[in-house]
């Protein structure tokens, strides 16, 4: 695996690294290779699961398990992710087939799986050097993340006994309260940090309010995979048009279809920040060939028949939910629950995503409505 030419693991980080005596014991006779000769690289582009590339002999695994320190309730739940993908593997070409499940915290300090290695380019920040020769490329890799994402959505969940795996009815208006308690909750452990502005300066509670009171009815129910964006597929290294994988299924459910296309849209668009997560793809990528915004809703709705007029509510709960994310590992980090400094900046990223999604906001037509002339106050816990 590549991202942008480069080999994708390394060392793993100081801190992270596994004990490979008790993991060698419980891979042995459980999974094809030599796990006396286990060697262990990490894949450091991740911000919340930790995910390592593990080779045993001429056998090749990758391990999820998830962050140090005390993460919250229901999340990175490996056994869920792992039971996911034994039910979507096969329904879905592009799912990794998974290998071992490890419930025991005694092996690693929590519970992990492995599943099989898929091998392509991962593209985060520009253009890869072996598409460089391919003026097609960033058309056909947008073109591919766009179909991808409809063939996901289109998987029957109930011939592939997938539907009990969220509760689809009401999905919208419990993902807003479920995201707004998370936020508050972690707002509570930074408020005397001084890293987030006084309540009264961040528009928070603005936002959250505005998706309180727009959330759209549901006209369908299928698969959400809950993280989807273009640094989690793999493509085939020769041909960007190709999907060899989508990756990180920790947070797949079973909800509203668009709630997957307006976060993919918010990473899509979202522009290089001071002090934030430097140089995905996005806003300024359509001038290297890439999709723009309309472009990709545009494909989208063609591939999967959706219509998608309504996708603002779901960009700003992007937006939102992904603000949410920033700010639980922020918290992590000051907390002193993990050590990684790319995690020091995230602060000014979580108040940079709430902005944003409150200049959307702004920018609907109608869309302050009951909401001009007073100002929301904070809720309590």
């Amino acid at each position: 695996m590549t991202t942008g030419g480069r080999p994708d693991t390394a060392p793993v980080r100081p801190g992270e690294e596994l004990p490979l005596g008790p993991l060698s014991d419980v891979m042995r006779g459980q999974v094809p290779g030599d796990v006396d000769a286990l060697e262990v690289e990490q894949f450091p582009g991740g911000f919340s699961n930790l995910t390592y590339l593990l080779r045993a002999g001429e056998q090749e695994y990758v391990l999820r398990r998830a962050p140090l320190g005390p993460v919250a309730k229901g999340a990175h739940d490996m056994a869920r992710e792992y039971r996911l993908l034994e039910k979507i593997h096969p329904v879905l070409a592009v799912a990794p087939a998974p290998a071992l499940l490890v419930e025991d915290p005694e092996v690693l300090g929590s519970p992990f799986y492995l599943m099989e290695r898929r091998r392509g380019t991962v593209v985060r920040t520009k253009l890869p050097a072996e598409y460089a020769a391919l003026p097609e490329a960033p058309r056909q890799m947008s073109q591919a993340l766009a179909d991808t994402l409809a063939d996901l959505h289109a998987v029957d969940i109930d011939a592939a006994g997938l539907r009990g795996i969220g509760k689809p009815e009401g999905f919208n208006r419990r993902q807003v309260e479920g995201w707004a308690g998370r936020w508050r909750r972690a707002r509570e452990l930074l408020k005397d940090s001084g890293d987030l502005p006084p309540p009264a300066e961040l528009r928070d509670e603005l936002v959250i309010a505005w998706l309180e009171a727009n959330v759209p009815d549901e006209t369908a129910h299928t698969l959400v995979h809950n993280d989807f964006k273009l640094d989690n597929l793999m493509l085939d290294p020769a041909d960007p048009s190709k999907v060899t994988a989508l990756l990180d299924w920790e947070m797949t459910t079973v909800g509203d279809p668009l709630v997957d296309l307006g976060l993919t849209l918010t990473y899509w668009t979202m522009p290089e920040q001071p002090g934030g997560v430097q140089g995905r793809i996005g806003a300024a990528a359509s001038e290297q060939g890439f999709f723009t915004r309309e472009e990709l809703l545009e494909r989208y709705a063609e591939r999967s028949g959706r219509d998608v007029s309504n996708v603002a509510w779901y960009e700003v709960l992007g937006h939102f939910k992904l603000a949410v994310i920033v700010i639980q590992i922020f918290a992590r980090y000051r907390l002193g629950q993990t050590q990684d400094p790319r995690f020091a900046p995230l602060a000014g990223q979580a108040q940079w995503l709430i902005e944003e999604a409150w200049r959307r906001i702004s920018q609907a037509p109608g869309a302050q409505g009951e909401l001009q002339g007073s100002a929301p106050q904070a809720a309590d816990e």
